[in-house]
């Protein structure tokens, strides 16, 4: 799941490129066992709540160690500037691992098949 592998064969790639390069887009399809990532019409729609969660711990975690490297109580725009700045930071990321999440473990459609995890491609002799 951490290398963004199929959540059904977890051998292809699910995007291309890496997080933070302009070709950061998902496959249709998992080049391995051509398993369709958007299950139906909208459905990375959800991964805008899983995004959101992210953010939301992304912004707790980066004020937490704001407060731990400066020990500033006074200031609010010293950690909005922070917050703001690391959630955009970790805004590619964020666009992977939502769509990850949403598909390991909020897919009940979706099912490791141990079979497919070779380096055979299936229906190949």
């Amino acid at each position: 799941m951490l290398k963004c592998k199929c959540p059904r064969c977890r051998r292809g790639d699910m995007f291309k490129g890496s997080p933070y390069s302009f070709s950061n887009k998902i496959n249709l399809n998992c080049p391995h066992c051509h398993l369709f990532f958007e299950i139906e019409p909208g459905y990375f729609y959800a991964a805008m709540y899983v995004s959101y969660a992210l953010n939301v711990g992304e912004a707790l975690g980066i004020a937490w160690l704001t407060y731990l490297v400066t020990h500033n109580q006074d200031s609010p725009w010293l950690y909005l500037g922070t917050i703001i700045l690391g959630c955009f930071a970790m805004a590619p990321v964020n666009f992977r691992y939502s769509r990850v999440f949403l598909l390991y473990w909020l897919s009940p459609k979706i099912h490791y098949q141990n079979y497919l995890d070779t380096d055979d491609i299936p229906g190949k002799s």
